[in-house]
């Protein structure tokens, strides 16, 4: 099948991932780029879950928010990764129907279930910081499981409402997506049906999604500051901060390459995949260094790992 008309979506057998326009000599080059920070991905998310699940001073609410963080990091850039590093040596680029259903589903999950874990975890720093002694009490086992299994729901919901309303539209101009995985955007350029329930569907999809998880965030800190502000020694000042800068620089980093990649207009595409390679691969490598390194019992505790093995050795 080429890249002629095409009358419905059912007679897809798979699309055509563009990519990055750049000439052919770059690819070896993007490859290369694409595998370090995959690599770092790998290796920065696996550490840092074996550091939480070895260390049993990290056994605390905060890490186990974390030890999620990372395992969700690891695989929604696993979604993506693996798939537009092969097509770089490809000649066809092509992924199948199912497999860009399934991409789209994947992607779409984690990042969402992401967004909503964020949000826990800022709660998490509210009552720690805002209710210390009610911490133990209040950031439960029982609630700590719950808020993650929630957000993996919230995210499940998303996922299916989202990638089932995609592929009921009707891809009639063409079947070549103009970036580097399957991604909404990219796709609704593809459909020649009517777009505006859909993206009215599709906005509102975003706004329960957003908006829920940004005033969490924000009320979070807020009172945060606020009861920081109070503190009238320097040095509690600066524990009370060091402990909610690692999130806060996760969430500006998420949340500003989202906002950029949807706010870009559909004239430049080359940026929307710039900002998507953002928070699809580069913030998932940054996160695992973020922790670690303003982190005191991360680095402790990884202190104690490489100490471990040298004695073994």
């Amino acid at each position: 099948m080429g890249d002629r008309g095409i009358s419905n979506h059912s007679e897809v057998n798979d699309f055509i991932l563009v990519g990055f326009k750049v000439r052919p000599e770059l690819h070896i080059l993007l490859f290369l780029l694409f595998l370090f920070v995959y690599a770092m991905v790998l290796l920065g998310n696996v550490g840092m879950m074996a550091i939480i699940l070895t260390d049993p001073r990290l056994n605390t609410p905060m890490y186990f928010f974390l030890g999620n963080l990372s395992f969700i990091d690891l695989f929604y850039s696993s979604v993506i990764a693996p798939k537009a590093m092969i097509n770089f040596w490809s000649k066809r680029k092509s992924i199948s129907f199912s497999g860009c259903v399934a991409q789209l589903f994947l992607f779409a999950l984690f990042i969402v279930t992401e967004g909503f874990l964020l949000a826990a975890m800022a709660y998490d720093r509210f009552i720690a910081i805002c209710n210390p002694l009610l911490y133990s009490v209040q950031m439960s086992t029982r609630l700590c499981t719950q808020l993650v299994v929630g957000s993996y729901f919230c995210g499940c919901i998303a996922s299916v409402l989202q990638t089932s309303m995609t592929f009921t539209l009707s891809f009639c101009s063409s079947r070549t997506i103009d970036h580097f995985y399957c991604d909404v955007r990219p796709l609704q350029r593809l459909s020649c049906s009517d777009l505006f329930v859909y993206k009215m569907i599709s906005f509102f999809l975003s706004s329960i999604i957003i908006l829920p998880t940004m005033i969490v965030i924000i009320v979070s800190y807020m009172y945060i500051v606020s009861t920081v502000l109070k503190i009238h020694s320097t040095e509690g000042r600066k524990k009370a901060f060091s402990t909610c800068s690692s999130h806060l620089g996760v969430v500006s980093v998420l949340y500003g390459a989202v906002f950029f990649m949807y706010l870009t207009p559909d004239r430049f595409p080359e940026l929307s995949k710039v900002a998507s390679l953002c928070y699809t691969l580069v913030t998932p490598m940054l996160n695992p260094l973020i922790y670690s390194l303003r982190n005191k019992d991360v680095k402790e505790a990884l202190k104690k790992i490489l100490e471990k093995k040298n004695t073994i050795l």
